[in-house]
């Protein structure tokens, strides 16, 4: 019986340069990816916070930036099952990923 292979280390989730570095890079990944997984694992939730990580890691910034954005790219309201630290980390997300997303359209990146 074949083994499983676990798809996402073969998918590429950055963009070629100098665009993943104009985009914010890996901190902008990180910050984007602990957003994302605060936003989509509200209490009691059935998938998991690394889960919810984990799948926004697999697509690059303009995508991830979408995440956070409605179809016009301007910011969705933070959830209200955010708060404290959580909700401030979201909302960095939020602020980057509106960044992000003008940025991508401009250098013609936003996939």
């Amino acid at each position: 019986m074949p083994q499983r292979v676990i798809a996402a280390k073969y998918i590429n989730s950055r963009l070629p340069e100098p665009y993943e570095t104009q985009l914010g890079g890996e901190p902008a990944h990180k910050v984007l990816n602990t957003g994302h997984a605060h936003w989509a694992t509200p209490p009691r939730h059935s998938i998991s916070w690394r889960d919810c990580y984990a799948a926004a890691d697999g697509l690059p910034l303009p995508q991830k930036a979408r995440l956070f954005l409605d179809q016009s790219g301007y910011p969705l309201p933070v959830p209200a099952h955010l708060v404290g630290s959580e909700r401030t980390q979201t909302e960095e997300a939020v602020r980057l990923a509106v960044k992000i997303g003008r940025e991508a359209r401009r250098l013609g990146v936003d996939n």
